[in-house]
């Protein structure tokens, strides 16, 4: 049974930015659309669609007599969702982990402080569900994954500041990279308690000790990692 034309659709934008995060269609190259169409096996209608989506995000554009090409780095949206999940498909580049581990660094300990100062109960309730939930997922990764998540997000989310909230892609992208790859060893420190003391210091209203605890969390993430892949998180 052939995949309804939205699947396809979201199916061959991904496929395409894949190939152009990755490489495989360099900035400077020319897509050739009648070749995508037998590669992928489109229509018209669904191809230029796809590449509709893909050059509002920054990576292709169209002219006149040249085509269509595969922009510069400098052009694309590098905080658009899909951009992010491309680049930490397959096997992530370190130098992409790296910017993202700087941009926690800086993002998500000034985010505790603020959620210490600004947070209410309902915001309380969901960091501990998302804490409850991380501690019965065990050893199942999808579960632990998605609680990660959950508990990021409302901690974002608990600043009540929605440029702050919005940066929860540049987290997510983090977390499922580094999560996937940590669980799927089969080894790393119990994660329950590092977040247990980011909830107890928003809860107790303390910015001071909120940003210690995230710190403190980071420094664990980055050791989970260095488990696997000794010397290359520095």
């Amino acid at each position: 049974m052939n995949p309804p034309p939205r699947n396809l659709h979201r199916q061959i934008i991904d496929i395409i930015g894949e190939r152009i995060v990755s490489g495989a269609h360099p900035p400077g190259s020319l897509l050739h659309p009648d070749r995508l169409e037998q590669d992928l096996g489109v229509s018209k209608t669904v191809l230029r669609e796809a590449l509709r989506v893909l050059a509002s995000k920054g990576l292709i554009d169209s002219r006149q007599k040249l085509g269509t090409f595969v922009r510069p780095r400098a052009n694309w949206n590098l905080l658009d969702s899909d951009l992010l999940r491309w680049q930490g498909a397959g096997v992530p580049d370190q130098a992409f982990l790296t910017n993202l581990d700087e941009v926690r660094s800086i993002m998500e300990p000034a985010a505790a402080r603020l959620a210490a100062r600004r947070r209410d109960d309902a915001d309380l309730a969901d960091l501990a569900h998302a804490l409850e939930r991380m501690t019965e997922a065990g050893h199942d990764t999808e579960a632990a994954v998605e609680a990660d998540l959950a508990f990021h997000r409302a901690l974002l989310t608990a600043t009540h500041n929605e440029l702050l909230t919005r940066m929860e892609v540049v987290i997510e992208a983090d977390l499922r990279v580094r999560d996937h790859l940590v669980h799927s060893a089969g080894h790393w420190i119990d994660p329950v308690p590092a977040h247990r003391a980011v909830l107890d210091a928003l809860r107790d209203r303390d910015p001071r000790a909120a940003e210690q605890a995230v710190r403190d969390l980071l420094a664990q993430a980055t050791a989970d990692l260095d488990l696997i892949h000794p010397g290359e998180t520095a």
